[in-house]
């Protein structure tokens, strides 16, 4: 280990020019650094340095063990490097659960880039509706659609979703063709979940609207099947737009106050606080927030 040292000595000097300034970069005295040397030249049996009052010189030994010190010390330098780099880099299991549709249609594409730049964690993704327990089902993360219920939870907007009214071409032409939401206090509304709130506010430029939706008749808890019973004439649904661009584009569903937008819904990640894994959820989250 000494002989290391004073090989890594050696090789600082010579880069250097003398045992003066060598010293100064090192932190020592010079005769400490000239002592280092001469036992490294004793224990090798040769000479590595010419030495005069103006400079030093390197012997045809020197030379040679200069070439296999550089080698030696850049060796070990790409070591600390590395190291470092993988001390920094992020790591471990994510267990992560989002809203099916929602996931993937909007988070899919953003989940396989955090994968891609974080080669060492690896990503469990459960793309459910069903509102899963954050603690007791073992998730790191929850990516949350709508109105969020626990406060003893950390979370972080991502984004907002815009909803749109809608229902099918063939229930919207049985019924009297409605102006304001409160012509709506007798259709049939069909419900996600718990996701929806049973009041919904509408906007028309500056005025307002709120009113108490009628009981569902059905409520499901796949945003998907919500889409094909509102596209099957089951009722009223509020969905995102990002779900329901292929109705308006085949015509079976239609808009039916084009005038009155729904409330948009926020997405959020919510997450528990002082998670184990606290510094990875961040980053998650951070690059999530990103989009």
């Amino acid at each position: 280990m000494d002989q290391l040292r004073q090989i890594a000595i050696f090789a600082k000097t010579v880069d250097h020019g003398s045992f003066r300034e060598a010293a100064r970069v090192l932190r020592l005295s010079p005769s400490v650094v000239s002592h280092h040397v001469g036992q490294l030249e004793q224990s090798l049996g040769t000479a590595l340095l010419y030495r005069s009052t103006r400079k030093l010189s390197l012997t045809a030994d020197g030379e040679r063990l200069l070439i296999a010190a550089r080698s030696m010390i850049e060796a070990a330098e790409a070591g600390l490097q590395l190291i470092g780099d993988q001390n920094h880099q992020l790591s471990g299991v994510l267990r992560v659960t989002a809203p099916s549709v929602l996931g993937q249609s909007l988070l899919v594409d953003r989940f396989a880039e955090f994968a891609m730049a974080n080669p060492l964690v690896q990503l469990s993704i459960d793309f459910t509706d069903v509102r899963r327990d954050l603690i007791g089902d073992g998730f790191d993360v929850a990516i949350r659609m709508g109105w969020l219920k626990d406060s003893t939870f950390m979370a972080r907007k991502l984004f907002s979703v815009r909803r749109r009214l809608v229902a099918a071409q063939s229930y919207v032409e049985k019924r009297p063709k409605p102006n304001t939401p409160h012509d709506l206090s007798d259709w049939d509304w069909l419900e996600l979940g718990q996701i929806w709130a049973r009041k919904e506010t509408f906007r028309n430029g500056d005025k307002e609207v709120t009113i108490a939706r009628r009981a569902s008749q059905i409520s499901v808890n796949d945003a998907q099947a919500l889409y094909r019973l509102t596209q099957a004439g089951a009722g009223l649904s509020i969905l995102p737009v990002f779900l329901i661009k292929a109705g308006f584009d085949d015509g079976t569903l239609c808009d039916v106050l084009p005038d009155w937008n729904p409330s948009s819904l926020g997405v959020y990640a919510v997450w528990p606080p002082n998670a184990p894994r606290d510094g990875l959820v961040k980053n998650f989250v951070e690059f999530l927030i990103g989009m």
